[in-house]
């Protein structure tokens, strides 16, 4: 078995406690309050900062809602303008055949016609 030593506990230094000086008690009094002051206005602020978070959160929440009415709204008028430009280029087409028609029924009558003299 191996030696051992025993060390003996260090002694712990002596506090002296000076009685309380009026003086001293009175500044740690008036600083005590001033940080119980700051205190409060830190409380305060911290209050007032949560409420407006809390109210730019709701902005933000009221804009999001916004947003994705006007996206539904933008998807419903990209339908309908799509529609509108397929139902414009089928009448379009169905004219120019109409035109086409028309110009070789001309054609057609101008030659049968006989020559005037």
């Amino acid at each position: 078995m191996a030696p051992t030593i025993a060390v003996a506990p260090s002694p712990q230094p002596k506090v002296h406690r000076q009685p309380p000086h009026p003086e001293g008690e009175e500044a740690l009094r008036k600083r005590n309050e001033e940080l119980e002051r700051e205190l409060k206005g830190s409380m305060e602020r911290e209050e007032k900062m949560r409420k407006e978070l809390e109210r730019t959160w709701e902005r933000l929440r009221v804009a999001e809602e916004a947003e994705e009415r006007l996206c539904s709204q933008l998807g419903e008028l990209e339908a309908e303008a799509v529609d509108q430009a397929r139902a414009y280029r089928a009448r379009i087409l169905s004219m120019m055949d109409q035109l086409s028609a028309a110009q070789k029924l001309l054609h057609a009558a101008s030659i049968n016609l006989p020559a005037s003299t």
